[in-house]
């Protein structure tokens, strides 16, 4: 399986960069994740047709799981990670994409953001948005559990869902049930 983190702080190697890849680990301990820090594209998300954009949507695109995570600003995601998101085609550009939001933030006041805001976007543009959202406390999400106690729950729902062929729908509904 092919799992993407991209990661929407404007300020690189930040703590989201941290969190966004142990939520992928946890969930694929199999795969090592192909990380797209979007700071590092600066001005050419602005435009459209940039190779290295290009490039990275290609990434994301390709990826059968991807963690897309930011701090919260000013209740929502960042601005840098909607100017990524705009270059995907609405209803298509994600398709076959198994999307899990991350949001990072200083307390529990927004911790509905990712189900509320991010979440709605990725499935607009056609990602698979099956796990629900998950809202970390930026000071204390490394050792406070809650990445393991969501990976835990949800690796068996995204191990189903990765899966291709006939029965990868059956499982999953199965590992929902159970999850």
């Amino acid at each position: 399986m092919t799992v993407t983190v991209v990661v929407g702080n404007p300020k690189p190697a930040s703590r989201t960069l941290a969190a966004g890849t142990l939520v992928a680990r946890g969930l694929r301990p199999d795969a090592e994740p192909t990380v797209l820090e979007l700071a590092t594209y600066g001005p050419a998300l602005l435009s459209w047709g940039d190779p290295a954009v290009a490039e990275a949507k290609r990434t994301v695109a390709e990826s059968e799981l991807v963690v897309f995570a930011s701090p919260t600003f000013k209740a929502t995601y960042t601005g840098l990670l909607k100017l990524f998101l705009e270059q995907f085609d609405g209803g298509t550009g994600l398709a076959g994409v198994l999307a899990v939001p991350v949001m990072l933030g200083a307390g529990p006041a927004h911790a509905l953001a990712p189900d509320l805001l991010l979440k709605p976007v990725l499935a607009e543009l056609g990602a698979t948005a099956a796990l629900p959202g998950l809202y970390l406390a930026d000071r204390t999400f490394a050792e406070d559990g809650v990445i393991g106690a969501y990976a835990d729950r949800w690796r068996p729902v995204v191990q189903a869902l990765g899966r291709s062929g006939a029965d990868s729908t059956v499982n999953a509904s199965k590992a929902v049930e159970h999850a």
